[in-house]
């Protein structure tokens, strides 16, 4: 089997992501809750899943990165904790619907939406953000990379943007935390939302945050904390003040280990070789009939990697791309995992 469905979510784990989970099923109890082994263990989980993602996002707190069951939660946390009625926000055509549909929803509770639009590439239109800024603008919402073209965000520039006009930069790191280096401070980001299970490595069911230590972000779940039990109000502190009931404990302990085995292959390694493997396929499927590239540019003198999706025109050519993966070297009854995605990003010609 050619596995090619990681945007989704990756299928062949390190060994040690599988081992940590069944460990923790076994010895693991709920953290906060008592001061026992067991769950003084959990609580010890935790934080070292916090330590792991604070080391490979160079976050100076990991009390500033809450956990949440996926990207999609974490986003809807950030996005409904910071706008409000009257407030504006710019946003891209490429993002996955776990933003937009929040902004959506928010947009009819009063908030204002504007889209950034993409080229003829799938190349996202930088230039159309001037143009878009409001008095009202809060923040800036882009996505890492997109799930449809793998076309990347240039983040330097998103950030620059934002922090000369005063806006919240918010990321959507689920396509790209793990595949890619990534820096919140040298970037400057305000929110960082990730999923476990895609190229972290770890299993469904973990995702969660980073949130800059002096931003707000109003809870959108309250309740089922382990400390303060009789207090009215939800705790303010983080992490505790954005992770509403127990944790998922032995998922992340399956994040940990997972995270850990990033940051000892090191991202930039890892991105190398699937650029380089992106590459072989690239150089294999161009000439293809009826076969359209986007996102070609794999990799430049600087070390930048994009990723690579070749989309097929219809049925019959989506049919002889899969068999010109197959041919090469594996035979006709191997199967190929990917993901038939309808392209339905606004081009600008």
């Amino acid at each position: 089997m050619i596995y090619l469905d990681n945007a989704a979510t990756t299928l062949h784990k390190p060994p040690q992501v599988e081992q940590a989970i069944l460990e923790a099923l076994h010895t693991a109890g709920n953290p906060g809750r008592g001061a026992h082994e067991p769950t003084l263990h959990a609580a010890r989980i935790v934080l070292d899943t916090r330590l792991a993602l604070a080391e490979l996002f160079h976050v100076p707190d990991p009390s500033c990165i809450f956990f949440a069951a996926n990207a999609t939660m974490a986003l809807n946390t950030v996005l409904n904790g910071v706008l409000h009625p009257g407030d504006h926000v710019i946003t891209t055509v490429c993002e996955h619907n776990s933003v937009l549909r929040p902004l959506y929803r928010l947009r009819a509770q009063g908030v204002e939406v504007s889209f950034t639009g993409v080229d003829a590439a799938a190349q996202l239109c930088y230039d159309q953000w001037e143009t878009l800024l409001h008095p009202t603008t809060r923040a800036l919402v882009v996505t890492g990379a997109s799930n449809v073209t793998g076309n990347g965000t240039d983040l330097a520039r998103a950030a620059d943007f934002a922090h000369r006009h005063g806006l919240l930069f918010i990321v959507d790191a689920a396509q790209t935390a793990g595949a890619q280096p990534i820096d919140v401070q040298q970037l400057g980001i305000d929110a960082l939302c990730f999923t476990g299970h895609k190229a972290l490595l770890g299993p469904q069911g973990t995702g969660g945050a980073y949130v800059r230590p002096s931003l707000r972000v109003a809870p959108l779940l309250v309740g089922g904390s382990g400390v303060h039990s009789f207090d009215e109000m939800h705790p303010l502190q983080m992490p505790t003040a954005l992770e509403a009931g127990t944790l998922n404990v032995h998922g992340l302990a399956g994040l940990c280990a997972g995270v850990r085995w990033l940051l000892e292959q090191g991202v930039e390694n890892l991105a190398a070789r699937e650029a380089a493997l992106a590459r072989l396929f690239y150089e294999q499927v161009r000439t293809a009939p009826g076969v359209t590239v986007y996102a070609i540019t794999i990799e430049d003198a600087h070390g930048e990697y994009g990723r690579l999706y070749a989309l097929a025109d219809n049925d019959s050519d989506k049919l002889r791309l899969e068999e010109m993966a197959q041919a090469e070297t594996m035979g006709d009854d191997t199967e190929v995992c990917v993901r038939e995605i309808e392209l339905n990003i606004p081009i600008k010609n």
